[in-house]
């Protein structure tokens, strides 16, 4: 099992806010970006940060967008589509919109619209 399934969701969400405001994007961002993937409301965000839910619980609770599948390219050198496990695959779903958001993509990119 991967050390990412047990970590908190809320000690790496700081490094997703860090890397897109050094890019000029707002944790607002990241937050729409989460939403849009995992399809929590902001109370419901909010309370698996403030809970420090596993990446395991907090994507065991998420009903994934149905446009999430669109979602492909390379993040860290491996392909997210690629990714046979499906929570990693999901952690590297986040991950890659992230990216994304930190190079400037329009959101409406980013959200596959």
């Amino acid at each position: 099992m991967h050390r990412i399934f047990t970590t908190p969701v809320s000690s790496v969400y700081p490094h997703y806010v860090t890397k897109v405001e050094r890019k000029g994007r707002t944790a607002a961002e990241v937050d729409e970006v989460i939403r849009w993937l995992t399809g929590f409301d902001d109370a419901t965000l909010r309370h698996h940060l403030d809970a420090g839910t596993t990446f395991a619980d907090f994507f065991g609770a998420a009903d994934l967008h149905p446009a999430s599948s669109l979602i492909s390219g390379s993040v860290c050198g491996v392909k997210v589509q690629e990714v046979e496990d499906p929570l990693m695959r999901r952690i590297r779903y986040l991950d890659k919109l992230v990216d994304e958001l930190a190079k400037g993509r329009p959101m409406a990119k980013v959200l596959r619209g």
